[in-house]
């Protein structure tokens, strides 16, 4: 088997067999096939595309290409979710305590942010002494005595697409569906859940701007999960405007604090009530959506989610105090109030742009080597179809830094558009794919 023969292939628009896909994957990882053979070969991809048995093989070739995990000392079913991202996107520090307080098992792996905020696992690190560097052993007994435990992603997880996503990057071929969707998956499968919950992010805040482009990853990524043998749905939620109301690290933390005490804003709510839902019949707990949903308003009513996020912080080594306490957590003590020009309704806000104002203040990262400052961000007031009088306070952004919070404030003007009839809203949950 030859490389130039496999991108001849599919430069004419020809299916690639399983064993065609295994030996590039295989042969790249390796250090095998250089650079240029496989730059081409993916941008034959973007061109011609890959049908739904391409994509599935690319996948699982990619999973194998490192470590997977195997969780089969967990008994039940591992339950994992994974979102696209997007701005103010916290969810899994309030849904995985709600579902797991439930009697769902989570055994999931993060990353760090490179963006407008932090990650996942940057926004635990808010609770002092919190740690996702943890073995296998201590990962998978985690989860049989609490529940949930969360990794980070170790160097040997699904290395082909580490390889592959930055060649990608620099030939301009990262906009292809079944490239993206294979990205992904290929990292969930190599983490041994057995039921996959997906949030695919949909508008100016998100990768997938339109509905149709959400859709069709979603549908990409649940024809993978299914054709690996693993239960996976997708839920496409709203990102034309920032995710409730803060953005952040620290900061987001306190939001999902609140929202486990059954006071988080509403979308934000909503949205884990739905994936939390989904997750729990996935799992077998619950046989109906509104078994579920009451469920998981029993689990926050009770104090239970409260206690499971407090059990999970400290068996990783964070200070659970600040669970219970989280005006404890260190936001920065520089806060500047953004005022309404004029009367009116919010009709729209640059999702996008809120995110870089997070990232200006230093919130996130430039590159993977950049220090996030986990007390800076803001708070938005005011968000779509909210009623605003001139000189409303329609958001507050917290700095550490005088010449950032500067240059932020800066940034912040034009985010927020005005009209003089309240717009419609869509709603967060745009639809699904099951």
């Amino acid at each position: 088997m030859q490389m130039y023969d496999l991108i001849m292939k599919k430069r004419n628009g020809s299916r690639l067999s399983k064993d065609e896909i295994d030996f590039f994957v295989n042969g790249y990882t390796r250090g095998e096939i250089p650079d240029y053979q496989v730059s081409a070969l993916m941008m034959a991809i973007f061109f011609r595309g890959m049908d739904k048995e391409e994509t599935v093989d690319l996948t699982m070739a990619m999973a194998g290409s490192g470590e997977v995990l195997d969780l089969s000392n967990i008994p039940g079913i591992k339950c994992d979710k994974h979102s696209t991202g997007g701005v103010g996107d916290k969810t899994t520090l309030a849904l995985i305590p709600m579902v797991v307080a439930c009697g769902a098992r989570v055994a999931k792996m993060s990353g760090r942010g490179l963006g407008h905020t932090g990650g996942t696992i940057d926004k635990l690190e808010s609770f002092p002494g919190f740690s996702t560097s943890i073995s296998d052993k201590h990962f998978m007994d985690q989860v049989n005595t609490i529940g949930v435990s969360v990794m980070g992603q170790t160097v040997d997880l699904a290395p082909a697409d580490k390889k592959l996503y930055a060649l990608r990057d620099v030939t301009a071929t990262v906009d292809n569906m079944s490239l993206i969707a294979s990205s992904i998956m290929s990292k969930k499968l190599a983490s041994g859940a057995d039921a996959i919950v997906l949030d695919v992010k949909c508008g100016s805040g998100a990768f997938m701007k339109t509905f149709d482009d959400a859709k069709a990853l979603a549908t990409a990524m649940v024809d993978i999960g299914k054709g690996a043998g693993r239960r996976t749905m997708a839920v496409i939620s709203d990102m034309d405007q920032p995710l409730g109301r803060a953005v952040g690290n620290a900061i987001e933390v306190r939001e999902a604090i609140d929202t486990l005490h059954g006071k988080g804003p509403d979308d934000f709510t909503k949205l884990c009530y739905e994936l939390g839902s989904r997750m729990l019949l996935m799992s077998d707990v619950c046989t109906g959506l509104d078994e579920a949903k009451d469920k998981l308003s029993e689990a926050i009513s009770s104090g239970k989610a409260l206690d499971t996020l407090a059990a999970f912080v400290k068996a990783q080594g964070g200070d659970e105090s600040y669970v219970y306490d989280p005006m404890k957590l260190k936001v920065a003590d520089r806060v500047t109030e953004i005022k309404a020009d004029r009367d009116g309704f919010v009709s729209h806000i640059e999702c996008d742009e809120i995110g870089m104002v997070s990232l200006t203040l230093g919130g996130g990262r430039v590159t993977k080597e950049s220090e996030i400052d986990l007390s800076v961000g803001l708070i938005l007031d005011k968000k779509v179809g909210d009623q605003v009088a001139k000189g409303d306070t329609i958001a507050r952004i917290y700095a550490s830094d005088p010449e950032k919070e500067k240059a932020a404030i800066a940034r912040f003007e034009g985010t927020y558009t005005y009209s003089d009839t309240k717009p419609g809203s869509r709603g967060i949950i745009l639809g699904s794919v099951d």
